[in-house]
């Protein structure tokens, strides 16, 4: 491990013992370098790592602090990762969803208060009026599903789910599905997620979301080559 790990290491291990707590800030750079036991200009590479991360946040002319360490935080790299992937890992992602998705739209099932019922409403009404738009139709399948798992009120996998699923692989998905005419079958599977969440159904709405990610699954099985770059423009 090198130096610079080391002292990123001890400055996460300060703030899991609270003694740094979020929003705390740091002490000066000479006394956090003697603390660590390193340099400063090491301390300063393990300061800029964790700034990346979000971990850190350096406030012009006040100092750096620790950010709020909320998941949406510290978590919303993963979005920006996702949008990078290609070929089979692109499958794989689809997995990922595949296995969390149902299981969270369950949840948002028994959860889900009579405003978020009326967003997702609201989203769905917006994918039918958008017919053949792509754009249109990707954006407000995003704020769909993004406004089911909000209902579960579980930030961390709200985030982890919003971050996995790719602006550009769905996308891609919706293109392929006006092209082939089979918009309107997808279209039916989000209205049978809403139906079990209004009915507060749980078993009905974990298999209605697997029903829908199975045919995204099935359609990227059928169409995506690893000498067809996912993230290409469409």
């Amino acid at each position: 491990m090198s130096l610079t790990d080391k002292a990123m290491t001890r400055i996460r291990e300060l703030i899991q013992s609270g003694e740094l707590p979020p929003g705390s800030r740091l002490p000066p750079e000479q006394q956090l370098a003697a603390d660590l036991g390193v340099g400063r200009n090491i301390m300063r590479e393990a300061v800029r790592a964790l700034v990346a991360a979000r971990v850190l946040e350096v406030r012009r002319g006040n100092g750096t602090f620790v950010t709020s360490l909320q998941p949406k935080l510290l978590l919303e790299g993963i979005g920006e990762a996702v949008e990078l992937l290609q070929g089979d890992t692109m499958l794989e992602l689809t997995e990922v969803r595949r296995l969390f998705e149902p299981v969270a739209t369950a949840l948002a099932a028994t959860r889900v208060t009579p405003r978020q019922l009326a967003e997702v409403k609201g989203h769905l009404d917006a994918m039918r009026a958008a017919a053949d738009d792509v754009e249109l139709l990707n954006q407000h399948d995003a704020a769909f599903h993004r406004a089911v798992i909000a209902a579960t009120g579980n930030e961390t996998l709200s985030t982890v789910l919003e971050g996995i699923s790719s602006r550009t692989l769905r996308a891609r998905v919706w293109r392929g599905l006006v092209d082939a005419d089979a918009a309107g079958q997808t279209l039916r599977e989000h209205e049978a997620i809403y139906a079990a969440l209004v009915a507060g159904d749980a078993i009905l709405a974990q298999a209605a979301a697997l029903m829908h990610i199975t045919t995204t699954e099935t359609w990227l099985r059928a169409h995506l080559r690893d000498d067809e770059p996912a993230t290409r423009p469409i």
